[in-house]
């Protein structure tokens, strides 16, 4: 409803070195609204054990996700619009992530939850990841890449945009804003 001014959520999703923090921060400036990191809200363990190269498992993963939906249920409840950068992977994953829309029903993607895809070839990725790590910025290293690209699901179902993440962060995050608009439009 293009007159609803409740809150809502626009999750920017995708494997590391998509650019989701440089996107989201961005965006968030433009929307006048916080932007919450995902991997601030990992544990020190979760942070630890990618750093040293091993995987997260579903343990390790699914308190985080219910943490972060219940971060994104309290914006909600309050009217708040929030960006989200988190990897969203997986369709369960997002799932638990829609659930902080108290009115969404499991499976039908319809929710105040809006994923956003930046998507760019592993090459690039990999490249990314290289740089950052050089520059001491992150704690995911470059061989956890294919295991975040194995990981990486989406249904066309889900209604997922996708957006370039080799386009200039200013363009991108232009592109959101039109396909944000568009969808408030028909909603």
């Amino acid at each position: 409803m293009a007159s609803d001014h409740k809150g809502k959520v626009v999750v920017i999703m995708g494997v590391s070195g998509a650019g989701k923090s440089t996107i989201g921060d961005m965006l968030a400036k433009v929307l006048n609204c916080s932007f919450l990191d995902a991997d601030d809200f990992h544990p020190l363990l979760n942070k630890e054990k990618m750093r040293q190269g091993i995987p997260l498992s579903e343990e390790d993963r699914i308190p985080w996700l219910e943490m972060l939906r219940d971060v994104l249920k309290e914006n909600l409840v309050l009217g708040k619009t929030v960006v989200l950068g988190c990897s969203s992977l997986q369709k369960y994953y997002r799932e638990i992530l829609r659930c902080a829309d108290a009115a969404y029903e499991h499976g039908s993607y319809a929710s105040k939850v809006q994923f956003v895809l930046l998507d760019a070839q592993a090459e690039v990725l990999a490249g990314r990841l290289k740089k950052r790590a050089a520059e001491g910025n992150h704690f995911m290293p470059v061989t956890l890449l294919q295991s975040q690209l194995d990981l990486l699901h989406i249904d066309d179902a889900e209604g997922i945009f996708k957006v370039d993440a080799t386009l200039s962060p200013q363009v991108i995050v232009s592109t959101i804003q039109a396909l944000l608009v568009s969808k408030q439009a028909i909603d």
